[in-house]
């Protein structure tokens, strides 16, 4: 059974098809990546995907439950993870408030909590940083703790919009590895990017839309 599957989506808007009857579907352990040019309907596909927008009709499918009129939070409770293109941290906080915002907001206890944090902090290579007010980080960490706040929530897929936007080349290739690292570990990444290549060099599979279709 395919861990995330959307079967014909189709998204309309007044005077425009964006989304023409899209099928696609992700593994437990595996790397797709949704690819295709601007306006081309990927980015409409991806937040049906994850429940940031309704499709006009198809069905979206999280580990053979029907979630396609679940909002984003209510499939983050069955093992969906996000992350969104533009900064998500809280800027004024500090590292470890970012990653520990999302812990209480699972209602993990305190040292339950602490142990995640380090555990979060050593794998990201942050530990040097968790007192570091987050807004004062480089492009490349502020991503790294993204991911890791992604991932304080035990995901079993990660849905990553545009991971290499606005890093530069050696950032971008410790994200590819951690994005390998994140496979090896069992969970499932869904990830669109408009760097094809750099995209293309860790999936598994790659669907590329082009007019709305797959």
């Amino acid at each position: 059974m395919a861990l995330l599957k959307c079967e014909g989506l189709v998204k309309d808007y007044p005077g425009k098809r964006a989304v023409d009857g899209v099928d696609f579907y992700v593994d437990e352990g595996e790397i797709v990546g949704l690819l295709g040019p601007n306006g081309a309907g990927k980015s409409t596909t991806f937040r049906m995907a994850c429940g940031l927008t309704s499709p006009t009709e198809g069905r979206v499918f999280l580990r053979g439950k029907d979630v396609t009129r679940w909002p984003m939070y209510e499939r983050a409770t069955q093992g969906l993870g996000y992350l969104p293109q533009d900064t998500s941290i809280f800027a004024k906080l500090s590292v470890e408030e970012n990653i520990l915002a999302i812990l209480e907001f699972r209602g993990l206890g305190r040292q339950e909590s602490k142990a995640r944090i380090e555990k979060l902090l050593g794998e990201f290579g942050l530990l040097d940083k968790r007192r570091q007010q987050s807004g004062s980080l480089s492009g490349g960490e502020r991503r790294r703790l993204e991911i890791a706040r992604a991932l304080a929530s035990d995901p079993q897929i990660l849905l990553l919009d545009e991971p290499f936007t606005g890093i530069d080349p050696v950032t971008i290739h410790s994200i590819q590895d951690i994005i390998q690292g994140l496979k090896e570990k069992g969970i499932s990444i869904l990830l669109t990017d408009h760097r094809e290549r750099e995209t293309l060099t860790i999936t598994d599979r790659s669907y590329i839309i082009c007019g709305g279709k797959v």
